[in-house]
């Protein structure tokens, strides 16, 4: 299986993130790239392969173009303002406030931001850039007819919507990557979330389409991140009725409760009849996690890529979230080498 990674990723390399009322260095750090290649070569899994660069397009046909013009402007805007640390918004267009993009940064800020854990750094637009590229051409490879390829996205994706970031994710990587694979021919995607937490921003980009199917394992939105959105009523609108599926674990679910919860899964992307599958490849439903209350070890990532394995279809992996850096590598490569094996 090729692994596509760019050194570009690494050049978000942000020193604060607001948690528990505090400025802490951030949970999603450049180290986490490093642990999962170290754990790919050092077990002889899969080559390492640069990205190619796939313009702005992919991203124009999922994100607001004013929003992609904000991200690639929003840092030397920062920095005009003089301010002395990194950007972080602190107010937001809440409810009963005027919805309209301010000038200042500062109210930009807010207005695009879900979330104030995500503070923007020197060299977040390049590595979001390049997370998309990364992900792309890990699509391109499935494309090719490959069975499986991984893309090591940094920054992750899946909570950005089309308009909003926050989680650590600025563009939606697996949400780039399914349009592409539609765009190949397929006419029927799946993409299948296993990070602990939903991905509130893939939901929002695939509300009201019926071609591209979301489901997603995660933490219960009543006390886990990000709290507003992953339901099980959610079930889509429109033309997408049907086309969403939350399985939300209450909290110190194991792998026979998420376990159950995959297969549950595995079985609506059979009944959908996709053709293309999309992994949103979070594992920080590992029990040591720091941020996350599930309780998978790490043996248990080996029979989730074999579960996944067994849906039969070209698949592209893309990472997300996981951060108990020093295990991510053993239980990224568990899922990729679980599926190579079956």
């Amino acid at each position: 299986m090729k692994i596509v990674q760019s050194p570009d990723q690494l050049l978000r390399a942000a020193r604060t993130e607001l948690s528990g009322g505090e400025l802490v260095p951030p949970f999603e750090c450049p180290e986490r790239i490093a642990f999962v290649l170290e754990r790919a070569r050092s077990t002889g899994f899969g080559s390492v392969i640069a990205p190619t660069d796939h313009g702005l397009q992919p991203i124009l046909k999922i994100h607001d173009p004013d929003y992609v013009r904000f991200l690639e402007t929003v840092w030397a805007d920062w920095q005009a303002t003089g301010a002395k640390g990194e950007a972080i918004p602190i107010n937001w267009p809440a409810r009963r406030m005027t919805q309209r993009a301010p000038a200042h940064v500062r109210g930009k800020l807010g207005f695009y931001a879900l979330a104030a854990d995500s503070s923007i750094s020197e060299g977040t637009w390049e590595a979001a850039r390049a997370s998309v590229d990364v992900a792309l051409t890990a699509t391109d490879q499935v494309i090719a007819g490959n069975r499986a390829a991984f893309g090591l996205c940094r920054p992750p994706g899946h909570h950005a919507a089309r308009d909003l970031f926050g989680g650590y994710c600025f563009f939606n990587n697996a949400a780039i990557a399914a349009e592409a694979l539609r765009d190949s021919g397929a006419a029927r995607v799946a993409i299948l979330d296993i990070d602990f937490h939903h991905g509130n921003g893939t939901q929002d980009i695939f509300w009201e389409r019926g071609d591209v199917l979301y489901v997603s394992i995660h933490g219960d939105p009543v006390e886990a991140f990000p709290y507003f959105l992953g339901f099980a009523e959610e079930t889509g609108a429109g033309s997408g009725e049907g086309a969403n599926m939350n399985l939300p674990l209450a909290r110190g679910s194991d792998f026979t409760i998420w376990g159950a919860a995959l297969d549950a899964a595995l079985a609506r992307i059979r009944s959908f009849g996709a053709e293309a599958l999309v992994i949103s490849l979070g594992v920080d439903a590992y029990e040591g996690d720091p941020i996350s209350f599930f309780r998978l070890k790490s043996t248990d990532f080996l029979t989730v890529g074999r579960r996944i394995a067994g849906a039969g279809l070209p698949t592209v992996f893309l990472m997300e979230g996981g951060y108990a850096v020093a295990e991510i590598g053993v239980n990224v490569v568990n899922v990729l080498s679980g599926f190579e094996g079956a």
